[in-house]
């Protein structure tokens, strides 16, 4: 006798699975978009972490080929390790459409959340909305993202720095001299902010200005053509600010190679060369900022996103001024 084929067992048994059907969707909307459905896809297992499933976070970079993002991108890993969360790191050697094709590989293999540093702040605003409109929340890391919301900014106060260079150069030149400023990559945060702390402060103070102003790209070599440039057509200078170290590194060289020997060189990011020329008295400062505590930052703010934890739209990370 098989009573379960009985009308009143079928029905029993349908509205046993209804039930079960139903707590299962609720269990899912809890975790939120990109959550439990997403971890699933990246491995989540019984030993998951305590944030109730295994994390896939994905760090997209603007470049590997310089030590600031080297340093970011190790502050992630080891925040990344510490609280068992899965990173995938993706370069977009400077190209705005590498980037985007590799955040939509990201994308495709349903990370929880996506860090990313815009190789262009603008380039990046439709994949970034790709992104969310699948449920996948990003943060932006060193630079924002214009066009997109983010769920969290994480990065110094560029502006901040910049005008922490220009106070230093104008105390150092006693309020008298002429500047060049070399720039970073046209369009990115880092460059406009940067930028505008320290143009905004020359400005204020009279006596110093900026004679030139040439984009270096935040590229070393670049520094140290574009610096050699602008010493044939004047060699009337007596401070460098560089938006970035290895630009500043770069007009080093080119200002060693002509003879300047008085020039104070000023960088942004503080890396292990740039300190380095500190010490050896070949450039005068260079704003620190802590490119690991901003991966680190990166991961932590990741986590808490995927745990419904609420986060703060923008958090700064502390700057300083390294100098002689």
């Amino acid at each position: 006798m098989h009573k379960h084929n009985s009308p009143n067992f079928s029905k029993l048994f349908a509205a046993l699975v209804a039930g079960s059907l139903a707590l299962g969707l609720a269990a899912c909307s809890k975790e939120g978009p990109g959550s439990s459905a997403d971890a699933g896809a990246s491995g989540a297992s019984a030993a998951a972490p305590a944030s109730g499933g295994a994390v896939t976070v994905g760090l997209s970079i603007s470049t590997l080929n310089n030590p600031f993002f080297v340093s970011l991108k190790k502050g992630a890993e080891d925040e990344a390790k510490k609280d068992g969360v899965t990173l995938i790191t993706v370069d977009a050697q400077n190209d705005p459409a590498k980037q985007q094709a590799s955040v939509e590989d990201l994308i495709e293999k349903k990370v929880n959340v996506i860090l990313i540093n815009p190789t262009d702040s603008s380039a990046v605003a439709n994949v970034v909305k790709e992104a969310t409109s699948k449920g996948i929340k990003v943060i932006s890391l060193d630079r924002s993202v214009n066009g997109a919301e983010v769920s969290s900014h994480i990065a110094s106060d560029n502006k901040a720095g910049g005008k922490m260079a220009a106070d230093f150069l104008a105390d150092k030149l006693g309020g008298k001299g002429n500047i060049v400023e070399l720039q970073g990559i046209p369009g990115s945060s880092a460059a406009n902010e940067r930028g505008a702390g320290f143009d905004d402060e020359i400005a204020a103070k009279g006596g110093v200005k900026i004679v030139t102003k040439q984009p270096a790209d935040f590229d070393r070599a670049k520094g140290l053509s574009v610096m050699e440039n602008i010493i044939q057509g004047n060699k009337d200078i007596q401070a460098v600010f560089a938006q970035n170290d290895e630009m500043a590194l770069g007009a080093v060289k080119a200002l060693q190679a002509a003879g300047l020997k008085d020039v104070a060189v000023v960088g942004f990011d503080a890396t292990d060369d740039a300190i380095a020329a500190v010490k050896a008295g070949q450039m005068a400062a260079t704003v620190q900022q802590q490119p690991e505590l901003i991966g680190q930052y990166g991961v932590q703010t990741a986590k808490q996103l995927v745990d419904g934890k609420p986060v703060d739209k923008f958090i700064p990370v502390p700057l300083n001024l390294y100098k002689q």
